[in-house]
């Protein structure tokens, strides 16, 4: 039996794809920081093996364990998916960017996805099987200034995706990437929106088009992408 392992599991995206996976037999390992988020997760995933481990992304010690401990209970991971929300990070305009600082900024969208894949390539390469897939957002192809430094490491985490599958492509090794031009109907970054409008203060809402997607959708893109292994990168939604 095949395992996928969602990093930054919740309940939009992170649940819709323990389902569409889950119902091709697969055992899902789902990664996040709170363990009653995750428990409500398996929850709802009453006819998948399911598993849970809790651990902080932006830790290497609690990522790396968290991988470990997978593989001690179900095996080596098949599939894994970068996925978390990144709603607590720092949104900083392009003209304001510190340099020295930027590191930190990026450690959820570009240090830790490629951590995560420095960690599990060496044994898909040994097996000469398995897959990375990345949710990313819109901005990876299209700058917002106020977003300077998110789209900078959505940038560079698209780059890293394109040219690791290109040369992995005949070891059978895949590694694609989903950006997300939408909001993902029950996420986190839905509710900020309509609930919090405030905080998106300076930002022309009509030009960034963000339009409801429904996470069972984008879960099919990620299942084609990981079943067909044509192309390295989707676009889903019209986004900016």
């Amino acid at each position: 039996m095949k395992t996928i392992a969602i990093f930054g599991a919740g309940p939009a995206l992170g649940l819709s794809l323990a389902q569409r996976f889950g119902r091709e037999g697969y055992r899902v390992a789902l990664v996040a920081r709170r363990q009653e988020s995750l428990d409500e997760l398996a929850a709802a995933l009453p006819n998948i093996e399911t598993e849970t481990f809790r651990a902080d992304l932006l830790d290497p010690t609690q990522l790396t364990a968290a991988v470990t401990a997978i593989e001690q209970r179900l095996g080596y991971v098949d599939v894994a998916v970068w996925s978390p929300g990144a709603l607590d990070q720092p949104r900083v305009h392009v003209l304001d960017i510190d340099p020295d600082t930027l590191p930190d900024q990026l450690e959820l969208l570009l240090q830790a996805p490629i951590r995560l894949a420095t960690r599990l390539l060496p044994g898909m390469r040994t097996r000469h099987d398995g897959a990375l897939l990345y949710a990313s957002g819109i901005l990876a192809r299209t700058p917002v200034p106020q977003l300077g430094n998110v789209g900078i490491a959505l940038a560079g985490m698209r780059n890293y995706v394109l040219a690791a599958n290109a040369a992995l492509s005949s070891e059978g090794v895949y590694v694609g990437v989903v950006p997300i031009g939408g909001l993902i109907k029950d996420s986190a970054a839905e509710a900020a929106v309509l609930n919090t409008p405030a905080q998106f203060d300076g930002f022309d809402m009509d030009t960034l088009q963000l339009t409801t997607l429904d996470p069972a959708d984008i879960a099919e893109v990620f299942w084609n992408l990981n079943l067909k292994r044509d192309r390295a990168e989707q676009v889903v939604g019209s986004g900016l």
